[in-house]
């Protein structure tokens, strides 16, 4: 059995080249969503985000743990701006699927702003999925072929939720 998540954090190539690689994430495609334009592309995506698509096993990695590593890889307190990259399309955004990926992302935002780890309030909207228009070719596995090409995304140490207590 696999489930569906759908984020934007910033420039979706470093998002994909990260998420790809975490135990239990069966598949990734990048694209455009969350907007206003049926068929978006890179030309025209009028303002839709940057977004991934994940198909991932919930037995392997849960929701939440794919959220808490979303929000170790890109800023969450910057608004529609990752790294030098500004604009809405570049904004942090949760695309939940169900109520229950809804509810886990209000819960996991309140966790992050309560740590006070980040460096200031999570920005990150929280939207029922809509449609998600698959990018070009080109942009799909980018840092996969272009090893050296460009990216905002890293997992930062210093940004990793406290550990919960299992009666939680």
């Amino acid at each position: 059995m696999t489930e569906r998540a759908v984020l934007a954090g910033g420039c979706f190539w470093g998002m994909q080249d990260l998420i790809r690689k975490l135990p239990g994430v069966h598949g990734t495609r990048v694209g455009y969503t969350g907007g206003d334009v049926a068929n978006a592309t890179y030309r025209n995506h009028g303002t839709h985000a940057e977004g991934i698509e994940i198909v991932f096993d919930p037995t392997v990695i849960s929701y939440r743990q794919l959220l808490e590593f979303f929000f170790q890889i890109h800023d969450p307190t910057t608004l529609d701006r990752q790294g030098n990259d500004r604009g809405l399309s570049y904004r942090s955004a949760i695309y939940y699927v169900d109520e229950a990926q809804k509810d886990c992302a209000l819960d996991t935002i309140a966790d992050v702003n309560a740590s006070g780890v980040w460096p200031g309030r999570v920005v990150t909207e929280v939207e029922p999925v809509g449609d998600f228009w698959e990018a070009e070719p080109e942009h799909q596995d980018y840092l996969e072929r272009f090893p050296n090409g460009y990216t905002c995304h890293f997992p930062r140490a210093d940004w990793v939720l406290p550990k919960r207590d299992a009666a939680e």
